[in-house]
């Protein structure tokens, strides 16, 4: 498989290098796998730069790998029209790992960007987790140059930036500290209260006056923990006081039969999260989304000594988190109950690992691009 592999790299990069003959276009190319949509992050970029620098052609490349050989065999011709894009792009931005960036002999003028896809870092991933349970192996990383030839890599703040830097493998001068254009969106008023009208409008139900708790977990490789812990919590859940709305991973395809609680697949979860008294989640990222909005959130860490074997972390959970946290979901739903929230340390979390805005999220970061793009200094 190796040598397949290899041979096939080769031949790519033949390929490629025809292909880096074409002229350079005044154009971006964004690339994602998270999902087969423009991601958010790529729409605010693009928007900002038309009305910013008109002169610039956006093309956007968002395609997930779906299970099934048929659709693996789809995706190597998705590669094919990446490579024809990278060739011809002054810029390409990434917020998930590129097959095409980092096996092929790229453009020295070519700037890479990579934007991850979650805000902040605090489980570990890529490089940290290598040959761990939820990473990749070694031997694949060094195969297929796992996150190489990236100009720069962002953080969402300084603190962040060397656990961004060791999961990309990049030195710390690559870094640049850029919370993701989506940050926006959460402290934009205007929309916020353009998104709880829609809300209410998909479930009016939720206006009865019960509280609302947003359950978002983490994704995992293997359900049969999930699905244990979320029925055990749902069966704490006191529906006299509460609306309890489910909000899986898009990765998940797990199902719960529960007429009582709401699992959502309209909305993501950050937007759910605006109209949330209560959040609760476990290990994911939307963490630090989450605590934009100064709303209680709590951790649900039923399998914690199962998952910090296969992923670990950053920090130290249990003592950094700005939540109460607990494995047992009564105890959890007790605290909930109690109304004690320790605010000051939710603010003091963020403060660390989500840096201010200078004008906004996007403009910033469209700036850098922009000056980056034409060798000038901010």
């Amino acid at each position: 498989m190796t040598i397949i592999a290899k041979i096939g790299i080769f031949f790519m990069n033949i390929i490629f290098a025809i292909m880096k003959l074409l002229p350079i276009q005044k154009k971006i190319t964004y690339i994602s796998r998270q999902m087969d949509t423009t991601p958010v992050d790529f729409s605010l970029t693009i928007q900002q730069m038309r009305k910013d620098h008109p002169e610039y052609r956006h093309v956007v490349l968002a395609k997930m790998i779906h299970p099934g050989l048929k659709a693996k065999i789809g995706y190597v011709g998705h590669m094919f029209v990446q490579m024809y894009h990278i060739a011809t792009s002054e810029a390409v931005i990434l917020d998930t790992y590129c097959i095409c960036i980092s096996i092929l002999h790229q453009r020295k003028s070519l700037v890479v960007i990579q934007m991850w896809h979650a805000l902040g870092a605090f489980k570990k991933f890529a490089y940290s987790i290598l040959d761990c349970q939820e990473g990749s192996s070694s031997k694949v990383a060094k195969l297929m140059h796992m996150h190489e030839n990236y100009t720069y890599v962002l953080s969402s703040s300084p603190y962040a930036a060397k656990f961004f830097a060791e999961a990309f493998h990049v030195r710390e001068d690559q870094m640049r500290i850029y919370p993701l254009p989506k940050t926006d969106l959460l402290v934009d008023e205007e929309r916020k209260a353009t998104i709880i009208k829609q809300i209410d409008k998909a479930y009016p139900e939720l206006n009865d006056g019960k509280k609302i708790i947003v359950y978002a977990p983490t994704f995992r490789k293997t359900h049969n923990h999930l699905k244990e812990g979320i029925e055990a919590l749902i069966k704490e859940v006191d529906f006299e006081k509460y609306h309890f709305v489910l909000k899986l991973h898009p990765l998940s395809s797990m199902t719960i039969d529960d007429d009582r609680i709401i699992i959502d697949h309209q909305f993501s979860s950050l937007e759910f999260f605006h109209k949330a008294d209560i959040i609760i989640t476990d290990y994911s990222a939307v963490l630090f989304e989450a605590s934009l909005l100064h709303k209680p959130i709590y951790f649900y860490d039923f399998d914690y000594d199962f998952y910090k074997i296969g992923r670990s972390f950053y920090i130290d959970y249990e003592h950094d988190m700005p939540g109460y946290m607990s494995r047992d979901p009564k105890d959890l739903m007790h605290a909930i109950d109690a109304h004690s929230y320790d605010y000051k340390k939710l603010q003091d979390f963020s403060r660390l690992m989500i840096s201010p805005c200078h004008i906004s999220y996007t403009k910033d970061f469209t700036d850098f691009l922009y000056h980056t793009l034409n060798k000038e200094a901010l």
